[in-house]
């Protein structure tokens, strides 16, 4: 029987169609021309009363009433090895037209409704979790690309928390300028930034950088954390095949750039990630923990949390 093809409206989005066709056959949905959402596993299985993400564990939040977004789905100026998106990232021209932030936040919110539909005639859906999800109170900025390079990204935050929900940002910091932005105009609820090496030549081969001066950059991203009043987070992403060496130049980063957290997580063999680097650099929560007991010898840092399924520990000064 021949299979009918999957219609679907792409007509706004700045990327090649085909590219896009098979993004949203991963579950992505988009919104506009450069933005998008995807239910991460972890609001599937609150949904089903099976797990939840870490960050609820952490930090508080729902993963049932948590849409993870971007609003630079196609843009990074890094391709990282660890990074489970294949999408060979590039950075827009500088006639790119942006949408803005209203278009973003509201489009988010009835994709990520017109997803979770389904699950109405699922067995083993929650309802009351369901319908919880349908009032959702949380933007994870995370989902692919570089949200810092979103030009309204003040704009998009503080409207996220006008409605009353939180935001977690997720960002390389190798655009020092837009940070000083929100500590100036709108800070999120929880600043992470990712140090996915201990040293600039470790930098270049696991980030694979597609700027110049992106180990400087990081490095003023970091230095500008401890001016945020907001909840601050380093977040370590470590494989065994690459990055996972050096504690004590992670530490000294740590100790320079004082985060109120630290997250020392695995990086995971899903998407893209298990071609370029596969199951084996996945490092295990045991290792995970001994990295994390490394670091606590060479800084203030001590373990306080952990979530085995997810392969992460958190860390606070202690």
């Amino acid at each position: 029987m021949k299979m009918n093809k999957v219609q679907v409206d792409l007509s706004e989005v700045s990327i090649e169609k085909n590219k896009a066709l098979r993004m949203y056959k991963q579950g992505y949905r988009f919104v506009g021309k450069h933005s998008a959402i995807k239910v991460c596993e972890w609001c599937k299985r609150s949904i089903k009363n099976e797990e939840f993400c870490y960050k609820q564990k952490f930090y508080g939040i729902h993963s049932n009433q948590c849409i993870q977004m971007s609003p630079a789905v196609f843009f990074c100026n890094f391709n990282c090895r660890h990074c489970w998106r294949s999408l060979n990232f590039t950075l827009p021209s500088n006639d790119f037209s942006w949408d803005p932030p209203e278009k973003i936040f509201y489009g988010c919110i009835e994709e990520f409704k017109k997803y979770l539909n389904g699950f109405f005639g699922s067995k083993k859906a929650n309802k009351t979790k369901l319908k919880e999800a349908f009032e959702p109170k949380h933007f994870a900025i995370s989902l692919s690309g570089e949200p810092t390079i979103y030009p309204y990204l003040p704009e998009l935050i503080n409207l996220i928390k006008e409605k009353g929900m939180t935001a977690f940002l997720v960002t390389n910091g190798t655009h020092p300028e837009m940070l000083k932005k929100l500590i100036k105009k709108a800070e999120p609820t929880n600043l992470y930034i990712t140090l996915a090496a201990p040293d600039v030549e470790t930098f270049k081969k696991e980030c694979c950088p597609i700027i110049r001066d992106g180990w400087e950059k990081l490095n003023e991203g970091l230095e500008l954390i401890n001016r945020f009043s907001c909840n601050t987070v380093v977040r370590l992403t470590l494989s065994k095949k690459t990055n996972m060496i050096y504690p004590e130049k992670y530490s000294l980063l740590i100790e320079k750039s004082k985060p109120k957290y630290v997250e020392v997580k695995a990086y995971m063999a899903v998407g893209g990630a298990r071609k370029k680097m596969g199951i084996d650099a996945m490092p295990t929560h045991k290792e995970i923990i001994e990295f994390a007991k490394a670091i606590e010898k060479n800084s203030k840092y001590k373990i306080i949390n952990e979530k085995e399924d997810s392969r992460v520990v958190l860390m606070r000064e202690g």
